[in-house]
């Protein structure tokens, strides 16, 4: 079959369409803020996911104890094949009562060759305490399941928080280095015209060329580092290596004044139950509570009923048994089982249970202090570091007023080619001690979050 110009034409243009779309769409780049990458990641993340499964699995535990008050039915069909049947012995007199007593007994064969039966039993709890006290046990591993979601979740934010910032130091250090790497360039090219015309020697050149190449090797490894940080950030937000993000925050954008403020907030109006690690220890002494109190159910009575309703028969033939009529039996009634003496068993048991119980309670009393020593630590840590970090930043301010200055002296012929490489080292090292300060305020600002426990919130 043919086609027409018209289709080949049209044809043609949706293929080239296709083609030149296709790695645009192959390319499409995702833009993230701070909380939108934390978001994505707990709704991605392979271990928040996997939190979620465990969640899931023990609603069905909470279920499969439900149905142990449910009605319990059961059906049953056997058939029966009696190779051998044992036979009974009875006095000769039952048979003749005119048998002598010395008369030996009789071998009789009670039964048939074939039997067969069909019966369907219900079981059905009518008391149970201990029973009772597991339902508001299950509702509570409920709570403490989604609870170490919570807690997969925030450690999930833990680490998207801190790699986006590691992004974001990095990337603003590369603009800094190609400021850097522009000005000592354009002094390296000035430096080298002096050279031509006799103003200038050639060692000042020399190490000038020296300083543009230590700065373009450093910006490279920063360039390295930004994306393995990339690497890193979307590894935690469970994003593929290759997929295409963008940040859309920008260091500039932190108010400092404001960060402090709020942790100095944050630690003021602290509730214990905001720290998931304290809320889930809470689930655990109820749970361990209700272990105690399990024990001492046990004590009380078990009543349960139960039912049967079944047909049985029995031929010499197995042929017969299909044709033979089957008669019909039922039963029903009730058990009541009442312990009376264990060996001291649940004594000890219980025993055990309250030792774990007041256990739990020690670690209750011992997260309280220690989540006191990291709100004080977090509180201090990041007023340090804030310190430390506008220090850096006037000094950054400083070095760079002093490589401006230098280089003024230096073209005026006032100054040396030292002088104007010493105030550049002396600028380029107080960067380089702002970034690592930035980089460590914005790691303790993530922590003092952490301790105060309002890193993530969502549910």
């Amino acid at each position: 079959m043919r086609l027409s110009n018209t289709r080949k034409t049209v044809l043609v243009w949706l293929l080239g369409l296709l083609s030149s779309t296709g790695p645009l769409l192959a390319q499409t780049r995702q833009e993230f803020s701070l909380n939108e990458a934390i978001k994505f990641a707990v709704e991605n993340n392979i271990n928040v996911k996997n939190s979620g499964l465990d969640a899931l699995s023990a609603e069905g535990r909470i279920q499969e104890l439900r149905g142990v008050a449910l009605p319990q039915v059961s059906v049953a069909a056997s058939v029966t094949d009696n190779l051998i049947i044992q036979r009974a012995f009875l006095p000769a007199k039952f048979f003749n009562v005119n048998a002598a007593d010395s008369d030996p007994p009789i071998a009789v064969q009670f039964g048939v060759a074939y039997s067969g039966s069909a019966t369907g039993t219900l079981n059905q709890l009518l008391f149970d305490a201990s029973y009772r006290l597991g339902l508001k046990a299950a509702e509570t591993y409920r709570q403490l399941a989604q609870k170490n979601i919570t807690a997969s979740k925030i450690s999930v934010a833990e680490q998207v928080a801190k790699a986006y910032y590691g992004v974001l130091v990095n990337e603003q250090q590369i603009k800094l280095l190609d400021l850097n790497i522009a000005r000592v360039d354009t002094l390296f090219h000035n430096t080298q015209a002096l050279n031509k015309q006799g103003f200038a020697e050639k060692i000042d050149v020399s190490r000038l060329e020296v300083q543009v190449n230590n700065l373009k090797a450093e910006r490279q490894n920063v360039k390295n580092l930004v994306e393995l940080s990339y690497y890193l950030l979307k590894f935690q937000m469970g994003l593929g290596i290759n997929d295409n993000i963008t940040l859309t925050e920008q260091i500039q954008d932190l108010d400092l004044d404001a960060v402090e403020r709020a942790n100095m907030q944050a630690a003021t109006e602290f509730d214990y139950n905001q720290r998931i690690e304290f809320s889930t220890l809470q689930s655990q002494i109820q749970l361990a509570d209700l272990d105690v109190q399990s024990i001492a159910k046990q004590y009380y009575p078990r009543l349960t009923a139960f039912a049967n309703y079944g047909y049985n028969t029995g031929r010499n033939k197995f042929s017969e048994l299909v044709g033979s009529p089957w008669f019909n039996s039922s039963v029903i009634g009730l058990n009541l089982s009442v312990p009376v003496f264990d060996g001291f068993q649940k004594k000890y048991q219980a025993q055990q249970k309250r030792f774990t119980l007041q256990k739990a309670q020690n670690n209750s009393q011992l997260l309280k202090n220690t989540i006191d020593l990291q709100i004080r630590q977090s509180t201090i840590t990041l007023g340090n570091s804030l310190q430390t970090l506008r220090t850096q930043k006037r000094n950054v301010d400083l070095a760079q007023e002093v490589a401006r200055v230098t280089k003024i002296k230096y073209q005026e012929g006032v100054g040396s080619n030292i002088e104007v490489l010493d105030a550049e080292n002396s600028y380029r090292q107080a960067q380089t001690n702002y970034f690592a300060s930035l980089y460590n305020f914005l790691q303790t600002k993530v922590d003092a979050d952490k301790a105060n426990g309002k890193l993530y919130t969502g549910q």
